[in-house]
């Protein structure tokens, strides 16, 4: 199931256009700041397809039946770039346990690029929802290897992957990747065209180097 959130009007828009925009990008502080604002836009639409129960809050003039959650999601962002948005996440998600991968995209001579995992932590996510978030989704390979990663470790409930920017390619390709069963993709914004290096257009950019400073 694809949602993209960007179809309808509303800060989330905003935002983006802020992270897309040559000369608010040079403000990394700010850029890093949108990116978590975007991350917690994407944790409250989430939010409303959880479990929720009643639970008897005692206020200072009696008592009131209030939905919560059941259980928190566990968070998951692949390293570095998908930092900020993770803390979106975490910010409105605030007793939610954390996974981290680092998923590298390797350049080949003959102009091919390869994906591979080097390094995993996760707590437990048997029976639990699963929310994946990068920030932006080219050709989809590097969420496709954690997905894969993070289900060889156990088997939740229900998987969201979030991405504030995917490319048409990469949004086909998880499409035809992961299963359609327990699979939610929530998308800011899709962009049609994606360049031979691999870059969305009209994209952002490199947010990893936009948000902690340009790769040595």
């Amino acid at each position: 199931m694809i949602r993209l959130l960007g179809q309808s009007h509303s800060l989330l828009n905003q935002f983006v256009a802020e992270i897309r925009d040559v000369e608010i990008q040079r403000d990394s502080l700010r850029f890093r700041n949108n990116l978590e604002r975007i991350g917690e836009i994407f944790a409250y639409e989430i939010s409303k397809e959880l479990a929720y129960e009643e639970k008897e809050v005692v206020t200072s003039l009696g008592i009131a039946n209030v939905p919560v959650l059941t259980q928190y999601p566990v968070l998951a962002t692949i390293l570095r770039a998908g930092l900020p948005f993770h803390q979106g996440f975490l910010k409105f998600f605030d007793r939610s346990s954390n996974a981290f991968v680092s998923a590298y995209r390797m350049a080949h001579k003959d102009g091919t690029f390869s994906m591979s995992v080097e390094y995993a932590s996760s707590t437990s996510i048997d029976g639990k929802v699963l929310i994946i978030c990068d920030t932006m989704i080219a050709t989809g390979s590097s969420m496709v290897h954690t997905y894969k990663e993070l289900l060889a470790r156990g088997k939740p409930a229900h998987v969201h992957i979030a991405t504030i920017l995917a490319s048409m390619e990469g949004v086909n390709h998880l499409k035809k990747s992961l299963p359609k069963k327990n699979v939610t993709i929530w998308v800011g914004d899709v962009d049609e065209e994606l360049t031979a290096q691999l870059f969305l257009v009209p994209g952002l950019g490199d947010a990893g180097d936009l948000a902690f400073g340009e790769k040595n």
